[in-house]
């Protein structure tokens, strides 16, 4: 085997997904050659490990990168400052995660955030956190920082704690990813907020009217039966997206409702990595498919939902990151229904996804090219 397959075929065993194929696959994603990309690539700039960003409403942006620093970037990318450091356990997948301004930053000043924390028991978790950018212009620092929820319960191991922050259209809950720590089993445990999607207060707290807590499950829980879930937003109608990585291939892109069991581990697309295989799903099976899969699988980092008007053709549609496919990949989203649109190749593992103010899409690489990750906005070609 070649150098150049023999480093492509580790950095596939790294992703936890795997490309293997299936039969009743549906048709895959179109992936033309980088000539043919729809858009011109500009680097804005090259950050350290970086995870997430947000943009505040003034243009600027906010970047987390896995080590814990925080970092507030001019509108253009060349100034950079650390307003925070996070005290982070930044082993395996672990780190500072997620980070986006409360829906009425513009007078709270609130950011949250979320990160991959050692438990004082032992064990880890991951946590929600919010606090306030304070300070005269070109000094402003995050200060303030308090814990608002921690799942539970904090077991051992650095993987999967997924972390996702999405508020909803009403601005008055926060839906929060909670990974399942790659212990199959949480995800179907009520009292366990693992490989769940929670809805919560502003303060953390588990929302009122939650539809699983008469059933016995943790008060915060909004659906369950996820495995790794690393993009969740909402869509124009309401409708609340969410991405996570499968098993043994089955990537997912799923539409998520209150109170139904996605089926992981007890159904999945994929199989498990020692070869055991998993059920798929079936109708009547008592679990909520995906709307959409893959097998060979994306590894999905990162979810936007195009709202902008610089590439008309694509409003309304989903933006995802490819880690191990090293690609950027939209799904076409039609009111509650999805099917897959393009595979464009990047050349580098993309992380993260998000929509700038002028309507350009923005993409953090996970590092690759002799960089640590670079900041790409795309606009047409």
């Amino acid at each position: 085997m070649s150098t150049r397959l023999l480093a492509a075929a580790a950095l596939v065993a790294a992703t936890a997904c795997s490309a293997e194929p299936a039969a009743n696959q549906a048709a895959p994603a179109s992936t033309p050659a980088a000539g043919a990309l729809p858009f011109k690539t500009t680097v804005v700039a090259d950050f350290d490990a970086p995870w997430a960003m947000t943009f505040l409403p003034d243009g600027r942006m906010l970047v987390t990168e896995k080590q814990g620093q925080m970092l507030l970037v001019s509108a253009d990318g060349q100034q950079r400052r650390t307003i925070a450091t996070i005290p982070v356990d930044a082993a395996g997948q672990g780190g500072l995660m997620d980070v986006v301004p409360a829906p009425d930053f513009a007078s709270s000043r609130r950011v949250y955030f979320s990160y991959a924390a050692a438990c004082e028991g032992g064990g880890k978790h991951v946590v929600l956190a919010r606090g306030t950018l304070g300070g005269q212009a070109g000094g402003e620092q995050l200060t303030g920082i308090e814990t608002l929820f921690a799942a539970r319960p904090c077991v051992e191991g650095d993987g999967h704690y997924s972390g996702r922050i999405a508020f909803s259209p009403d601005r008055q809950y926060l839906f929060f990813t909670n990974g399942e720590r790659q212990k199959f089993t949480p995800a179907q445990d009520p009292q366990a907020t693992l490989g769940k999607v929670l809805r919560l207060t502003l303060d953390g707290k588990p929302a009122a009217g939650n539809p699983l807590a008469a059933k016995g499950f943790a008060p915060e829980v909004w659906s369950y039966g996820h495995r790794n879930l690393l993009g969740i937003a909402f869509d124009a109608q309401g409708n609340l997206w969410e991405q996570e990585m499968g098993p043994k291939g089955g990537d997912e892109v799923n539409l998520i409702k209150p109170g139904l069991n996605y089926g992981y581990p007890n159904v999945s697309n994929g199989s498990h990595y020692d070869g055991r295989d998993i059920p798929d799903h079936k109708p009547g099976d008592g679990y909520e498919a995906p709307k959409v899969w893959w097998n060979p699988v994306i590894s999905p980092a990162g979810l936007m939902i195009y709202s902008g008007s610089m590439f008309p053709q694509w409003k309304g549609d989903a933006f995802i990151g490819g880690l191990s496919s090293q690609a950027l990949v939209r799904v076409d989203l039609n009111g509650t229904t999805a099917t897959k649109g393009d595979q464009w190749p990047m050349g580098a593992r993309i992380r993260e996804v998000e929509q700038g103010p002028d309507g350009a899409i923005w993409v953090l690489e996970d590092g690759g090219r002799g960089s640590q990750g670079r900041l790409l906005k795309l606009t047409p070609a």
